[in-house]
């Protein structure tokens, strides 16, 4: 294989956990800064606009998000395939994979851009998004809809990178990003655009680690064998096929959970601005602890993917124990933080008196997100990293069918415990990967599995 010099990594030999700490840690960088200029979004709105933008922009980032991750079902197999192939050796199934992902994905997102602007207020009215916060919701969805291609761009370009086990340059890119979508947060904002200039300025700042990151694989391409003309980025029919096995069930289980989410946010706004503003910033509090917690699900998938192709079993299981030991320490220290001082947190983004009220309710379910996030990670890295596509469409139906959505109305309206049943029945929902796949990983049964790209 190539040296560490190259744009491809192998992690099929060598200390697991210092390769998995070191190749985690851009990406913990990059899910930082990425977190803070989400969260940025949210302290300049909640100081400029109030509790009606602080919902306006919580509920349109789900809408996104549930746009986004139809999208980021495919990068997330893209990913895998390309680790395999790393794994297996195989440079020319890389660089045909590297061509499908640009057509399909790219086309996709064209599509689903195409859906969000032409049903941008049907989607408000649906979610019942308070009357106040409407008009911002719309226009929030309506922006990052029209720009949907360079969110989607740059999640797929560093999915490429990952898979072939890079992760120091989008984090470069990303700091970038961050920068400038602080900057320009802060002008559009504060200049009367609202909740739409939120969106605006993270819909720039993608698009240009979009483009960087593009520029980057362009200068590299002699390490994958690709180039950016029509005849490498005409669909493989062999390669396409791998994509959309996989990532359907992928994109099935991203949506469920999502679409989950999106069901009880609008059983949540019934109750008003005030839980709508509260159940926002708790999102965003739920986004700090996949700063780390995500970034080992993602490095982690990439050297199961790799280990797994390789038929290196025990290098698999270090790799998982490993992002469990340090998730579940990272989640302990923001759980103890969050239970200490909710106020202080809120504070942060809203200085409402009954926001600041509520986060005190809300400190024990942040917590709960916080450690459900920690036993996630290690389970997504091995179903993604194997390449289960069957795994992925029962999880994403158990989660976002069975357990969000059968515990969030069990609780809140069969127990009758209203708001707090709703955001207990999402919390207890994010432990479902976890106690799934923990007795299959002990079980054995996934070391039985063949690897997708070998096919």
């Amino acid at each position: 294989m190539p040296k560490d010099r190259t744009l491809i990594k192998d992690y099929t030999t060598g200390p697991v956990g210092r390769q998995l700490l070191a190749f985690a840690w851009p990406f913990m960088l990059s899910n930082l800064l990425q977190t803070a200029y989400n969260l940025v979004d949210m302290a300049v709105v909640g100081r400029y606009v109030g509790p009606a933008g602080l919902s306006a922009v919580g509920v349109g980032a789900d809408v996104i998000h549930l746009f986004t991750f139809v999208c980021m079902g495919f990068c997330n197999a893209g990913q895998v395939l390309i680790s395999q192939y790393v794994g297996l050796k195989d440079r020319e199934s890389l660089s045909k994979m590297v061509g499908v992902m640009f057509t399909f994905i790219l086309g996709l997102s064209l599509v689903i851009s195409a859906f969000g602007l032409a049903f941008a207020r049907q989607l408000t009215a649906l979610l019942n998004v308070p009357p106040e916060a409407a008009e911002y919701c719309r226009q929030y969805t309506v922006c990052c809809a029209a720009g949907l291609v360079l969110l989607v761009g740059y999640v797929m370009v560093a999915a490429i990178l990952r898979g072939m086990g890079q992760s120091k340059m989008p984090m470069v890119f990303i700091v970038i990003a961050s920068v400038l979508n602080v900057i320009l947060d802060i002008l559009f904002v504060s200049g009367g655009m609202g909740p739409f200039g939120a969106a605006l300025a993270t819909v720039i700042a993608q698009g240009v680690s979009f483009l960087l990151c593009v520029g980057y694989l362009r200068r590299r391409r002699g390490d994958l064998g690709f180039e950016f003309h029509l005849k490498y980025l005409r669909p493989d029919r062999a390669n396409l096929a791998k994509l959309l096995k996989l990532g359907v069930p992928m994109s099935i289980q991203s949506c469920a959970i999502n679409l989950s989410m999106l069901f009880v946010s609008s059983r949540l706004n019934v109750y008003g601005v005030t839980v709508s503003a509260v159940t926002g910033v708790g999102n965003k509090l739920s986004t700090v602890a996949s700063i780390i917690c995500q970034a080992l699900s993602q490095s982690g998938a990439t050297m199961v993917g790799q280990n797994f192709a390789a038929r290196k079993f025990d290098r698999v299981t270090k790799t998982l124990m490993t992002a469990l030991a340090v998730g579940l320490g990272y989640s302990a220290a923001l759980s103890a933080a969050m239970l200490l001082a909710p106020e202080a947190v809120f504070r942060l983004f809203d200085d409402d008196p009954a926001v600041l009220a509520m986060s005190h309710s809300y400190a024990l379910i942040a917590a709960l997100n916080f450690f459900g996030y920690a036993l996630r990670g290690p389970s997504t890295a091995l179903c993604n990293g194997m390449g289960f596509p069957v795994m992925n469409f029962v999880l994403g139906i158990l989660d976002g069918v069975a357990a969000r959505i059968g515990l969030c109305v069990l609780l809140a309206e069969t127990f009758r415990m209203g708001v707090m049943g709703y955001w207990l029945g999402g919390a207890l929902a994010g432990f479902t990967f976890f106690l799934v796949m923990f007795p299959y990983f002990l079980s054995g049964k996934w070391k039985k599995r063949a690897p997708p790209a070998a096919a």
